[in-house]
C-alpha cells in the first residue's frame, strides 16, 4: 500500500514532464528559430536571429510560394520567401523580448513555425555597505548589502564568512531581489576580541562582482536586546523623585531612557551608565501622563543600540496649585437696592493647576465692615448672586485639588461703564480670517494717561436667548490699543464686543458688533403685531432665528404699498440699535388697506421678505370738527327753548314720543265701583224717563255708547268747564255746548277723534251716549247727554285713561294768544294685543257686553 502511494508522485512528474517535451516538440515541428550569439546579451548588443523550415513543411514543392515572416511580439519586422529567413536586430531594450517566425502560405491564413526569447542586461554592479548584526547573546548572524542596480538578469549572491581558526560559513540567497542572508550561526562572547570577515559575490549570465570584505569583531555585531518588565515608582508620592526600573541582559553596560508627554512631540533624553535596571527622574511634571521608553548598549564605544522598548505611559502624581485664577465679573442692577454679580473665570494650565480641579470657592465681603458675607463652593467657572447696591463690595476666587487651594484672585466690585471720561473712542472690529475678530480702539481722551489697563470682552448675540451664552475676555497693557480675539469665535456668528477701560476702581467701556465672515439672512423677520396708536401704526415683530442671521444684522426694511397696487412699495429703513424689535409708521392714510412685510440686511446683503400682514388704518374722530358745531347748535337750542311756546310744544313731543311700557300701569275700571254705581244710577234715570214719557210700561231703552274713530284729532276750546251735577239730579242736567266739546253725540266724530277737555292734566275719554225715544238717525231730537267715564271703545278694544274727570273751577282765560291746547290724543305705539270686538252688537253696545282694557296712550 505504502509503494503505491510513493509511486503516484513520480508517475504525476512524469506525466507532466512528457506534456512539456510533447508540446515544445508540436510548437517547433514545422521549423526552427536560432539566435547568435546567445539568448542572453548585454545593453547596447545586436543579435542575428535566423528561421528555417524543416523537410516538406512548406506551402508547395516550390520553395518560392513559402513566405517567412519575423515579428517582434506583435509587430512584423522582416520577411522573406524561401524555406529560410535571416535578420540582424539591435537596440534591444532591457529585459526579455520574444520573437515569432510564421509562414504565410496565403493572403490571409499565417503558420507558426517557431519563437525564440532573448535577454538584454548588465553585469551585477559590486555590492556596497556590507553589515553583520546579531540580536541578544542568543541570536543568529544576520547580514545585509546594496544591490546596486537592477541587472534584469537571474542573479545569484553568495554570503560567506571567515572565523577564526579558518573557520568558514557560506550561503548563496535564490532570491531575484536578494539583499540580505542570515547565517543561522551564533556568535559566542567566550572571546568577544576575535575577529570575522564577511564579504558577498554577485552573479549572473554576463559576470559576476564581490563587495569589499567586512572585518567586526562579536561586539561590534551583537544587538542587545529591548529591556522589558518596565515600571515606574513615586518616592512618598510625590513626582519630585521618581525612580525608572526595567530589566536587561547580562552583558549590557549602558542605557539611555527617553521621555515625554503624551500631548508633546519632542523627547527628553538621559544617558545612565552600569544602571543596573533603575535610574532616578527628578524633573517630570505633577498630573501629567508621560511615555517612557529604553534602550540597551553592550559597549560604551563598539556595537550597536539596541531597539527601543515598549511603552510604559503613567500619569504623575497631583500637587498644590501655583497659579491663580483669571476673574472677570458683571453687574446688572435689579431693583432701586438690588444688584445682580456674575463672575467668570478661566480654567487655570495643566502647570499651574498641578492636578484635577475640585472646586471652587468664592468668597464676597464688604470692603468697609471687612466681614465676610458670603461663602460658596462650586465645580463650575461661574457664579451670579444677588447683593445689596450699597457699599463697596469685593469677591476672592480660588482652586482647590486633592492636595490644596491656589492663592486666591481679589477684585473689587466697580461700576465698569460709570466714568464717561474713560471710554474707549472709535472701537472697531474687523475679521482677520474665519476664526479671528481685529478689534482695535483709541485712548479716551484727556483720561488716557488715567488708563492702567484695558479688557475686552465678547459675547455671542442671542436675540431672546433664555440662557447667556459663554464670555471671553483678554487683558491688555495701557501701551496696547489692539487685540486679537480667537477663542470661540465663529463664522457666520454676531459678537457683542465691548472694550473696558480700567484705572483704580472706576471704569468706563464702549461697545461694538462684529462678525468673522457674514452673508445675506436666511430668512426675514416675522411681524406678529400691528397696533393703531395715535393716529400712527406700531409694528412689532420676531427677530431671526440666531443660526439664520448669518453675521451682524446692520438695518431693518419695513416694506408698504396699498393693497391690489402695482405701484413701488415704500419703506422705510431701522438702524438695528434704534428698534430691536418695533417701530412705529405714521405716512399711512386712514381708512386704506396695506401689506406690510420686512427684511434684515447685513454688510453682505438684504435677507427674503418675511410675512406679509394687511392693516387699515381706522384713524380717530378729530374732536375739533365737533367742537364748533355743537357749541352753535347748543345756543340755538337755549334760544329756542327759552320761548315758552316751543318749550312747551317740545315737551308735548317728547310725551308723545314715550313708548307705552313708561305708562302707569292703569287697573281695569270695568271692575270698579263707580262703574257699577254709573249703570245702576243710569238704569234708574232711564226708567224715570220712561215712565214720565209713556204711560204704558215699555222696555227700556238701552244705553248706546257712540263709536270713537281711530283718526288722531286735536280739539281746541277755551277753558270753560260746567259744574259737575249734584247727585240726584240726574246726568241730564249736565249740558255741554258744541263750543265746549270738540264733537257732539249725534254727529259722529272723525276716527279717533276725542273731546278734549280743559282741565287739570284731564286724560283722554270715551263718550258714553244714550239715544232718546224719539231720536232717529240722521235727525236727532235732542242733545245727547254726554258724559266723562273711563273708557270708550276703540278699534282694537279700549283706549286706557287713569286719571279721574274733576271739573275745573279756574277762571276762563280770555287771551287769545295765550290759548294753548293742553292736551292731545295720540296713539304712538298701539299694542298689538288690543284685539277687535268678535260679537255683533249693531249700533248698540250694552255695558254688560263691554270689556274694557288699555289700547292705546292718552297724553
Amino acid at each position: 500500500m505504502a509503494h503505491t502511494v510513493n509511486g503516484c508522485p513520480l508517475a504525476l512528474i512524469f506525466i507532466v514532464v512528457w506534456l512539456l517535451v510533447k508540446a515544445k516538440i508540436d510548437v517547433c515541428k514545422r521549423g526552427d528559430v536560432t539566435v547568435q550569439p546567445s539568448h542572453v546579451i548585454s545593453l547596447g548588443s545586436a543579435v542575428n536571429i535566423s528561421c528555417s523550415l524543416k523537410t516538406k513543411q512548406g506551402c508547395l514543392q516550390f520553395s518560392s510560394f513559402n513566405k517567412l515572416i519575423l515579428y517582434k511580439f506583435d509587430r512584423r519586422i522582416y520577411f522573406q520567401h524561401g524555406h529560410s529567413l535571416s535578420s540582424q536586430v539591435t537596440g534591444l531594450p532591457l529585459g526579455t523580448t520574444l520573437f515569432v517566425c510564421k509562414l504565410a502560405c496565403s493572403s490571409n491564413d499565417e503558420i507558426r513555425i517557431c519563437g525564440a526569447e532573448i535577454s538584454v542586461g548588465v553585469i551585477p554592479e559590486q555590492p556596497q555597505n556590507l553589515s553583520c548584526i546579531q540580536k541578544g547573546e542568543r541570536g543568529t548572524v544576520r547580514c545585509t548589502w546594496d544591490r546596486g542596480q537592477d541587472t534584469h538578469l537571474y542573479t545569484a549572491y553568495t554570503l560567506q564568512l571567515k572565523g577564526p581558526k579558518n573557520l568558514t560559513w557560506q550561503k548563496q540567497c535564490n532570491d531575484h531581489y536578494c539583499d540580505h542572508l542570515d547565517l543561522g550561526i551564533n556568535l559566542t562572547p567566550e572571546s568577544p576580541e576575535s575577529s570575522y570577515t564577511a564579504k558577498v559575490t554577485a552573479i549572473n549570465s554576463l559576470g559576476s562582482a564581490s563587495s569589499f570584505p567586512s572585518s567586526f569583531t562579536l561586539l561590534d555585531i551583537v544587538r542587545p536586546l529591548p529591556p522589558w518588565d518596565i515600571r515606574i515608582k513615586f518616592v512618598n508620592a510625590s513626582v519630585s523623585r521618581c525612580t525608572l526600573q526595567w530589566r536587561d541582559e547580562g552583558l549590557v553596560l549602558l542605557n539611555r531612557l527617553r521621555y515625554r508627554p503624551i500631548n508633546s512631540r519632542s523627547w527628553n533624553m538621559v544617558n545612565a551608565t552600569n544602571a543596573k535596571g533603575r535610574h532616578d527622574l527628578l524633573d517630570l511634571k505633577p498630573f501629567t501622563e508621560y511615555e517612557f521608553q529604553i534602550s540597551s548598549k553592550l559597549h560604551l564605544y563598539k556595537g550597536s543600540w539596541s531597539d527601543w522598548s515598549e511603552s510604559l505611559r503613567t500619569q504623575t502624581p497631583e500637587e498644590e496649585p501655583t497659579g491663580t485664577l483669571d476673574v472677570w465679573y458683571m453687574r446688572q442692577h435689579i431693583d432701586y437696592n438690588r444688584q445682580q454679580i456674575s463672575l467668570f473665570w478661566k480654567n487655570l494650565s495643566l502647570s499651574e493647576a498641578k492636578g484635577k480641579i475640585l472646586h471652587y470657592q468664592v468668597t464676597l465681603q464688604e470692603v468697609a465692615g471687612g466681614k465676610a458675607t458670603l461663602q460658596n463652593i462650586t465645580e463650575r467657572t461661574s457664579w451670579t448672586w444677588v447683593i445689596p447696591r450699597t457699599g463697596n463690595w469685593a469677591v476672592s476666587v480660588s482652586a482647590a485639588n486633592s492636595k490644596g487651594s491656589s492663592l486666591p484672585t481679589h477684585i473689587n466690585i466697580t461700576d465698569l461703564c460709570g466714568a464717561g471720561l474713560l471710554a474707549p473712542q472709535q472701537v472697531s472690529a474687523n475679521s482677520e480670517g474665519v476664526d479671528n475678530l481685529m478689534v482695535t480702539w483709541t485712548p479716551p481722551g484727556k483720561a488716557a494717561t488715567a488708563v492702567q489697563e484695558y479688557v475686552v470682552e465678547w459675547r455671542e448675540l442671542h436675540p431672546g436667548a433664555s440662557t447667556q451664552p459663554p464670555l471671553g475676555w483678554l487683558w491688555s497693557p495701557p501701551y496696547n490699543l489692539s487685540a486679537l480675539i480667537s477663542e470661540n469665535i465663529k463664522p457666520y456668528i454676531c459678537y457683542e464686543i465691548r472694550v473696558h477701560a480700567l484705572s483704580g476702581d472706576q471704569g468706563g467701556c464702549n461697545s461694538i458688533r462684529g462678525n468673522s465672515k457674514h452673508k445675506a439672512p436666511l430668512s426675514g423677520p416675522h411681524i406678529n403685531a400691528i397696533s393703531e396708536e395715535k393716529g400712527s401704526i406700531l409694528i412689532s415683530w420676531n427677530e431671526i432665528p440666531a443660526r439664520e442671521q448669518m453675521g451682524c444684522i446692520l438695518h431693518y426694511r419695513i416694506y408698504w404699498k396699498e393693497q391690489d397696487s402695482n405701484s413701488q412699495p415704500q419703506l422705510c429703513e431701522i438702524p438695528y440699535r434704534v428698534s430691536p424689535n418695533s417701530h412705529p409708521i405714521d405716512s399711512l392714510r386712514s381708512r386704506v388697506t396695506y401689506i406690510l412685510w420686512m427684511t434684515a440686511l447685513t454688510a453682505a446683503g438684504e435677507s427674503p421678505q418675511g410675512n406679509e400682514r394687511e392693516f387699515c388704518l381706522q384713524g380717530k374722530a378729530n374732536w375739533s370738527t365737533f367742537v364748533a358745531p355743537s357749541i352753535c347748535l347748543g345756543v340755538i337750542m337755549v334760544g329756542v327753548l327759552s320761548v315758552r311756546c316751543f318749550r312747551q310744544k317740545v315737551f308735548v313731543l317728547l310725551l308723545a314720543l314715550r313708548p307705552q311700557w313708561c305708562s302707569k300701569e292703569i287697573p281695569d275700571p270695568a271692575n270698579s265701583t263707580w262703574a257699577k254705581n254709573f249703570v245702576e244710577e243710569k238704569t234708574q234715570l232711564a226708567l224715570d224717563r220712561l215712565l214720565t214719557d209713556c204711560p204704558t210700561p215699555e222696555e227700556p231703552e238701552t244705553l248706546v255708547i257712540n263709536k270713537v274713530l281711530h283718526q288722531v284729532t286735536p280739539a281746541f276750546r277755551r277753558s270753560h268747564h260746567p259744574n259737575w251735577p249734584e247727585k240726584g239730579q240726574g246726568v241730564q242736567g249736565h249740558y255741554t255746548s258744541e263750543e265746549d266739546t270738540g264733537y257732539s253725540a249725534s254727529s259722529p266724530p272723525p276716527p279717533r277723534a276725542l273731546t278734549a277737555e280743559t282741565g287739570q292734566g284731564v286724560d283722554l275719554y270715551k263718550v258714553l251716549g244714550s239715544k232718546g225715544p224719539d231720536s232717529t238717525p240722521g235727525n236727532p231730537a235732542s242733545p245727547s247727554t254726554v258724559l266723562p267715564v273711563d273708557y270708550l271703545p276703540a278699534h282694537e278694544g279700549y283706549l286706557p285713561s287713569n286719571i279721574d274727570y274733576l271739573p275745573s273751577h279756574e277762571p276762563p282765560i280770555t287771551d287769545p294768544q295765550e290759548e294753548l291746547p293742553r292736551h292731545i290724543s295720540l296713539s304712538i305705539f298701539p299694542s298689538s294685543s288690543l284685539h277687535p270686538l268678535t260679537f255683533s252688537c249693531g249700533e248698540k253696545l250694552t255695558l254688560d257686553q263691554l270689556k274694557m282694557r288699555c289700547g292705546s296712550l292718552m297724553l
